[in-house]
């Protein structure tokens, strides 16, 4: 009876964890991903994102916040943050295709507000070194 427990309690975790992941980035692979449109940036980035989520706070990708998903649908989420240094935003990232992301991001950012628009498209793996 003990293993039907546990088993049952790992079974739990999986989907808890799994439900962790908003809607819209079912399917999307983590990766190399080249980001287009910040602001002041005439080059894309291309970035190594483990966790697509965080690109929702895209702004505050160096600071240590929280995100709480406020709506998840199938093809875009909305994502509510606050970081531990008073920043805050709320994005909606819409998934175009499995390699395709839309990130429309605004909020406040060293006592400034900001608004933009990026795309990410996922261009390859990430390099190990």
């Amino acid at each position: 009876m003990k293993y039907k427990i546990a088993g049952g309690l790992l079974a739990l975790a999986t989907v808890a964890a799994a439900a962790a992941v908003p809607k819209a980035l079912v399917g999307v692979s983590p990766g190399l991903w080249e980001i287009t449109g910040q602001p002041l940036r005439q080059r894309p980035a291309q970035l190594c994102i483990a966790d697509l989520a965080s690109l929702a706070q895209f702004e505050h990708r160096r600071s240590r916040c929280t995100r709480v998903v406020i709506r998840d649908l199938p093809t875009s989420t909305e994502i509510h943050y606050t970081c531990t240094d008073g920043g805050f935003g709320r994005s909606t990232i819409k998934r175009i295709t499995t390699k395709s992301l839309r990130i429309d991001t605004q909020g406040i950012s060293g006592s400034y507000p900001f608004n933009y628009v990026m795309q990410a498209r996922r261009i390859g793996e990430c390099q190990s070194h």
